[in-house]
């Protein structure tokens, strides 16, 4: 589904009723729970209904309509959750979704390609592109400080970095 946007993931079972352990990509991370969500399961995209949640050891923990039990609780584990692209806000300037970002080509100031956007960390202090290129780089997702431009259709990043760092 073209549409999605990847906003979280399922871990691993919690208890033996069928709970999941929740690792959700929003801010705050709750939020997460106001959208209807579709699992991606054997390549597959498929639309699941979280019958509870609650906070659990600083994450949280859901209980999904189509999970009995352990069992099949495991076989959702590490799979994606997406969110309808239509459902999330609108964004300001120099905001991005994750999944906007992946993909996009990267370029120094000086216009040398240091590779493209392969993954996103969140680290707390703030989050850090990966770029795969001749090399892996890890630039701080910093807009103004070290990513000076993003143009969406254009797949293009330009980022403040030395590429022999």
């Amino acid at each position: 589904m073209d549409t999605l946007v990847v906003m979280g993931s399922i871990g691993a079972p919690y208890g033996v009723q069928g709970w999941v352990k929740i690792n959700s990509f929003a801010e705050p991370k709750e939020n997460l729970f106001h959208y209807s969500w579709y699992v991606e399961r054997a390549g597959e995209w498929q639309m699941v209904e979280v019958q509870q949640f609650r906070a659990h050891a600083g994450a949280y923990v859901a209980k999904l309509v189509q999970i009995a039990d352990r069992d099949q609780a495991a076989l959702y584990t590490n799979c994606k959750i997406g969110v309808q692209r239509e459902e999330l806000p609108d964004l300001t300037a120099d905001q991005y979704y994750w999944a906007d970002l992946v993909g996009l080509q990267v370029f120094n100031q000086d216009g040398v390609a240091l590779g493209s956007v392969v993954d996103i960390l969140e680290t707390g202090a703030n989050d850090v592109l990966v770029i795969e290129g001749d090399k892996e780089r890890l630039v701080p997702l910093v807009i103004g400080d070290y990513v000076k431009e993003v143009d969406l259709d254009a797949k293009r990043m330009v980022v403040d970095w030395d590429p022999e760092f």
